[in-house]
Order: structure tokens, then C-alpha cells, then sequence
């Protein structure tokens, strides 16, 4: 599939209908995340792949966007390796976890694996449900799974705003 046609044809799936993603496709969707760019090659991305009922079950207690998925990606990045930016200001672990988020959100799409990437949850909650280290912070979750019948992207979804609003050329 043409890149352009798979960015445009994905949407942020809102009910799955519970059949499971193989493990040899979630495999390559995780391998995506890895090969994603990172600042100075940190690669401070931190996986938790939640399948089990217990770990769905946690996610259900912080977050009310599952969907039915049957894998939920718990993206976080570790605080201790992220890069700080000239200045000591700002630092690039969140901007890290995001792309290897979106490596994954479209090699799944690339798959034929829905997904809805969820940022609706209290990250604190989160992190100690789930008991992850004090010296990560959660970023997203990422719900993955195939969509059910009657699936299908919200109505503001194909909605975008004219290239001329958003990009500049200086």
C-alpha cells in the first residue's frame, strides 16, 4: 500500500472486536518501535505489552478507552536516559516515546492491526497500577486489535486543515 493511502485510510479505532493479534505480527509492530529514531540514539522507550486479563484489567482500572482491544502498548520512556537540549530546558523523552509510538500506530496499520492511541487516563494512577519505576513516566497508551463490524473513524476524522494554516516557509 502506497504510504500517503495507509497515513490517510488509518483511523483511531474505538471498538475492536476481540480477536487477538498473533504473536509474529505484534513481533514486527514491537520491531517498528525499535528501529524508530531517537535523540543521540537513546533509545529511552520503555514497551509493556498488556495481553494478559490481569494486565487488561489494570489498564481498565486508570483508563475507560480500551475498546475491547486485546493489546494494549503502555508506552513510557525512562527520565534517567533522556537527552536534555541546549539550554537545560527541555528534554526529549516524551518527544522520543512519540515516535516510536507512531512507528508502531503505522506498522500496525501496514499489518492490517487497528489501533487507538489513548492519552485519557491519569498518568500518576497509571504508573502505580501498572508498577512501573519511579524513573519513567508514561506517555500513551496504544490500543491494538481488529476493528468490529460497524467500526469506523469518528466524522472529523478525514477533517484537515489547509496545508497553507499549518505549514510556513521562511
Amino acid at each position: 500500500m502506497d504510504f500517503l493511502q495507509l497515513v490517510k485510510d488509518r483511523y483511531s479505532c474505538k471498538k475492536f472486536n476481540g480477536e487477538p493479534v498473533a504473536q509474529e505480527v505484534l513481533d514486527q509492530i514491537l520491531e517498528a518501535g525499535r528501529l524508530a529514531p531517537t535523540a543521540k540514539n537513546l533509545q529511552e522507550q520503555r514497551i509493556y505489552v498488556l495481553q494478559s486479563p490481569g494486565a487488561l484489567a489494570k489498564m481498565d482500572k486508570v483508563c475507560p478507552c480500551r475498546y475491547g482491544a486485546t493489546t494494549v502498548l503502555a508506552i513510557a520512556y525512562d527520565k534517567s536516559e533522556q537527552f536534555t537540549l541546549p539550554g537545560g530546558k527541555y528534554t526529549t523523552g516524551a518527544e522520543d516515546a512519540a515516535i516510536v509510538a507512531t512507528h508502531m500506530m503505522l506498522a500496525a496499520a501496514s499489518l492490517g492491526v487497528d489501533s487507538c492511541w489513548i492519552n485519557y487516563y491519569n498518568p500518576e494512577e497509571a504508573m502505580v497500577e501498572l508498577g512501573l519505576p519511579d524513573h519513567e513516566d508514561l506517555l500513551l497508551f496504544l490500543d491494538l486489535g481488529y476493528k468490529a463490524e460497524g467500526a469506523e473513524p469518528l466524522p472529523n476524522h478525514g477533517k484537515r486543515k489547509n496545508i497553507g494554516e499549518t505549514v510556513k516557509y521562511l
